[in-house]
């Protein structure tokens, strides 16, 4: 089984998510889920309970705020694997103060040596306004560096506005 790569694009409550999560059942499970938030507040552990809820049965859900690359080595070739969010797993990283030359490399090595199907979710979070102190413009930068980096690993990159995918590469 080859190498197959598809990163997904998109503003807040674009259909990402859903999108992905469509492509990735029509494959035979189990199906491997990268979950990246963490529940800092009562509003977000609803949230992430919303997802777990709305998911198809057959999914195995790893919990990876941090140890995204180590869990991609440990998920069995082959089988198919969704990552939603990056975005949050950057910010996990930016508020951790960790190395993030470092992890974004082991990332990209992670998923170079993955044989079968991988979805990356990601937020496209440049289309707005300058942010207007330090940390956020850092993020924004960071993300958009990130995505670009993924973008060029990927097989595909779809963008969703208003749940319609469009085709940027592949």
């Amino acid at each position: 089984m080859r190498h197959d790569l598809t990163f997904i694009l998109g503003g807040a409550r674009s259909g990402k998510s859903g999108f992905a999560e469509t492509e990735v059942t029509a494959r035979p499970g189990p199906w491997h889920y990268m979950a990246t938030a963490q529940a800092f507040d009562d509003e977000m552990r609803a949230r992430i309970e919303q997802h777990r809820t709305d998911r198809a049965p057959g999914w195995v859900t790893h919990e990876v705020p941090l140890t995204l690359a180590e869990a991609l080595r440990q998920v069995p070739q082959g089988a198919p694997v969704l990552v939603d969010c990056l975005t949050l797993w950057l910010t996990n990283h930016l508020l951790a103060e960790t190395d993030l030359t470092t992890e974004i490399a082991a990332l990209q090595d992670a998923l170079a040596m993955r044989h079968g199907p991988v979805w990356l979710v990601a937020n496209e979070v440049g289309l707005g306004i300058v942010p207007d102190n330090p940390l956020a413009r850092r993020f924004r930068d960071e993300a958009g560096r990130l995505n670009q980096r993924l973008a060029r690993q990927a097989d595909r990159v779809r963008f969703i506005a208003a749940g319609l995918p469009m085709a940027l590469k592949g």
